[in-house]
């Protein structure tokens, strides 16, 4: 499968289209050089691929618009050289593609605004359209206004462990379930570092997710999409395989 619409929203690959506005999260720029302060060598090769995804998303997506949902950069207390001079790049990229870029503020960004400075763009706790909210979720904004239907987060990097004879292979995937009244959607990450949090046997860490075996998964590889059905009925599967 390679088309399918949620909650009145469109999958293409790790992306997310509403009406004209596309939705991306997670990015981590300077993940790479974090890593090889302690010790492990990663070569810096995510920029370009993150830009390769992000054509290749566009040129099917068309679209005017772009919201990068949190988690810019990787750092907490600092900005690395590679952090500033990437998203100072990555945003010069989408200035040239994009009519408006809008970015919300993500646990990693307490830093992210001193470099969006430099662009006059500013961070936001979330961003509306219509009625969706897009907000990072590592917290629980304080007011939802009352036309909003659906809650669009990222911050959880949901993937599925899809398991062989020989290894299990992650593969990012959307999550889709509910949240108190609302509709919810998770973002996988947008970075290619790592493939995220298997959410079959990883403890999930968005307040936004309740009881995650009663959300659906969705997986993305490229432009496929397959839709697992919801995690409690996967486990089953899974342990029914293990006791044959």
């Amino acid at each position: 499968m390679n088309h399918l619409n949620i909650y009145g929203t469109e999958i293409i690959r790790n992306s997310l289209k509403i009406e004209d506005t596309l939705i991306i999260s997670d990015l981590h720029f300077g993940y790479e050089s974090s890593l090889n302060n302690e010790g492990l060598m990663i070569p810096q090769h995510q920029f370009d691929k993150l830009i390769e995804t992000l054509d290749c998303i566009q040129e099917k997506a068309n679209a005017k618009r772009i919201i990068l949902n949190g988690d810019i950069k990787h750092n907490f207390g600092s900005i690395s050289k590679q952090e500033w001079k990437e998203v100072l790049d990555f945003i010069d990229y989408l200035s040239d593609i994009f009519i408006d870029i809008k970015v919300v503020k993500g646990n990693h960004d307490n830093f992210t605004q001193y470099i969006l400075n430099k662009r006059d763009l500013i961070l936001e706790d979330y961003v509306l359209i219509d009625k969706f909210m897009i907000t990072h979720g590592h917290k629980i904004p304080e007011k939802i206004p009352e036309k909003i239907e659906t809650i669009i987060i990222g911050h959880e990097h949901p993937c599925i462990g899809v398991r062989n004879q020989e290894r299990v292979e992650k593969v990012k995937s959307f999550l889709k379930g509910r949240w108190e009244k609302y509709n919810l959607i998770v973002l996988p990450s947008f970075t290619t570092i790592s493939s995220g949090s298997d959410v079959l046997h990883e403890k999930t860490i968005s307040p936004f997710i309740k009881n995650v075996l009663d959300f659906e998964v969705i997986a993305v590889e490229d432009d496929e999409i397959y839709p697992f059905g919801l995690v409690k009925d996967i486990l089953n599967v899974e342990r029914e395989l293990n006791e044959y």
